[in-house]
């Protein structure tokens, strides 16, 4: 994607919460259970908080019991990046917006078929378009 946005903390600040700020800006996490997607069930397609890159359809949208929404794939390989996050004495894959890279979460290899992957997202990097919306685009 050739079409990153580059913006200063500082212009972050300004558009975002102060939680949005932490996890998407600071990778910071949010509670598990308290985010509004986790056991949201509409039908449309997630999109960045920060940028409105469309990331996730709702088909792909599993209950992981995890406390966090959870996707067994992105919309497209193009949506997000994945890279190695070696924070909190672990190995992991963090993913990130790949328009803004906005910290959306981190992938896990314990999701069900057809991927077998768990795309663990912080329900505050998410905005969520309708079904119903998306024919006003």
């Amino acid at each position: 994607m050739t079409d990153k946005i580059e913006k200063s903390d500082d212009e972050w600040r300004a558009e975002l919460t102060p939680e949005q700020f932490h996890v998407c800006r600071e990778a910071g996490t949010e509670r598990p259970f308290g985010g509004q997607y986790n056991d949201f069930k509409g039908v449309g397609t997630f999109t960045c908080s920060c940028c409105a890159n469309r990331l996730f359809d709702s088909e792909t949208k599993f209950d992981s019991g995890t406390g966090w929404p959870s996707f067994f794939a992105p919309l497209s390989k193009e949506a997000v990046e994945l890279r190695e996050d070696g924070a909190m004495f672990m190995k992991r894959t963090e993913v990130v917006c790949s328009k803004c890279d906005a910290h959306l979460g981190h992938v896990f290899p314990d999701g069900p078929s057809p991927t077998y992957q768990r795309f663990c997202m912080n329900s505050v990097s998410l905005d969520f378009q309708g079904k119903e919306d998306s024919s006003k685009e």
